[in-house]
């Protein structure tokens, strides 16, 4: 899948995505026939899964 459509399906934007890739949490797989980075699925899900646990950690108040 592209840049795009990663953000499309996680709900994110597109500058998210790139956040993602170049703190490697996402790694690019290639490039499609446009030239666009391609991703997969799992990778996106995964990448997903941690950022958003991680968001989880830090709203919860410290005690």
């Amino acid at each position: 899948m592209t840049v795009k459509e990663a953000a499309l399906i996680t709900g994110v934007n597109v500058q998210t995505v790139y956040s993602w890739i170049r703190r490697r949490h996402l790694t690019v797989g290639g490039l499609n026939h446009r030239n666009q980075k391609v991703l997969r699925h799992l990778d996106v899900a995964r990448a997903e899964m941690v950022t958003r646990s991680k968001a989880q950690r830090a709203l919860t108040p410290a005690a």
